[in-house]
C-alpha cells in the first residue's frame, strides 16, 4: 500500500497544525515542571519538638539593579526558644532583639521571662546579596516547642534602592502559596528518648547538620528538576508524534 503523498500546496496547513501541536505540548511540559521557587525560606521543611536544630534561611535577590543589605527574621514569641545563637557571616553584622515575654515560660528544668524576637543581619559595605544571586545565613535555636505544629519567621528584605519585601503571608494547609510566604517549618513529634520542651540527651546532637540541610535542598531540587525534565520528554514525544500523523495524512480527510 502507497501512503498519500502532501503537495507543497498543502505545506502551510500542516505546518501550522504541526506548530499549533508544538506549542501545546511544550506548554504541557512546563506547565509540569512549575515554576521555580524564588523566595526567601528555612531549611529543614521539618524537624522534631525538643531538637535543637541548625536552621538555615536561603535568601535569594529579585531584584535587577540593587543589592540585598539587611534582613530582618522575626522568631516567634508565642511559642519562645529558650537558645538562640547566630552562626558569624563574613561581610554581615548580626545582632539580635530581646523581648519581655507576657508570663514566664518553663521550658524543661528553665523559668524564661524573655526571649529573641528578631535577628537582623547588616551587610558591610559593598558585601549585600548581587542580583542573580543568593545567600545563606545559620541560626541554631532550640528547644523547638511541642505546643505546636509549625513554626514561622516573617522576613522583611531590604535592598539598596530601599525597597522592602516583606516575606510574611501563611500558607493555607493545602492550599495555593502565596505571593510572598513567610518562611516556616513543621514541627514534628519529638524522637524517642527526647525530652520534648527540655534539654536534649546528654552526648545526643538533636540538630540538623550542614550535611543533612544541603542534601535535603538538593534532593528537592533535584526532584523538581527530574520532573520538569521528564514533562519537558514527554511534550516533545508527543509533538513528534502529532507531527509525523498530521504531515502523513490524506489531504481529503
Amino acid at each position: 500500500m502507497t501512503l498519500p503523498r502532501t503537495t507543497p500546496r498543502m505545506w502551510p496547513r500542516r505546518l501550522a497544525a504541526v506548530a499549533l501541536a508544538a506549542g501545546i505540548g511544550v506548554g504541557s511540559a512546563l506547565a509540569f515542571a512549575g515554576p521555580a521557587s524564588a523566595h526567601v525560606h528555612v531549611i529543614p521543611d521539618s524537624t522534631a519538638a525538643g531538637s535543637y536544630p541548625k536552621l538555615t534561611f536561603r535568601v535569594p535577590n529579585e531584584e535587577e539593579n540593587a543589592d540585598t543589605n539587611k534582613l530582618v527574621i522575626t522568631v516567634p514569641t508565642d511559642h519562645p526558644l529558650r537558645s538562640v545563637s547566630i552562626k558569624p557571616h563574613p561581610g554581615w553584622t548580626a545582632e539580635t532583639t530581646l523581648v519581655t515575654l507576657p508570663k514566664p515560660v518553663n521550658i524543661g528544668d528553665a523559668t524564661i521571662t524573655k526571649a529573641v524576637s528578631t535577628i537582623t543581619w547588616t551587610a558591610t559595605a559593598g558585601q549585600g546579596i548581587k542580583p542573580g544571586q543568593f545567600d545563606e545565613f545559620d541560626v541554631s535555636a532550640g528547644p523547638l516547642p511541642s505546643g505546636t505544629k509549625e513554626l514561622s519567621f516573617p522576613t522583611a528584605q531590604y535592598y539598596s534602592n530601599n525597597t522592602i519585601v516583606n516575606w510574611n503571608q501563611p500558607t493555607p494547609a493545602g492550599g495555593q502559596e502565596p505571593e510572598h510566604p513567610a518562611p516556616a517549618f513543621a514541627v514534628t513529634p519529638a524522637a524517642a528518648g527526647a525530652d520534648a520542651d527540655g534539654d536534649a540527651p546528654a552526648g545526643h546532637n538533636m540538630g540538623v547538620s550542614a550535611s543533612d540541610s544541603t542534601a535535603s535542598a538538593s534532593g528537592s531540587d533535584g526532584l523538581a528538576r527530574g520532573l520538569g525534565t521528564a514533562g519537558l520528554v514527554f511534550g516533545l514525544a508527543g509533538v513528534g508524534v502529532a507531527a509525523w500523523a498530521l504531515l502523513r495524512k490524506p489531504a481529503n480527510s
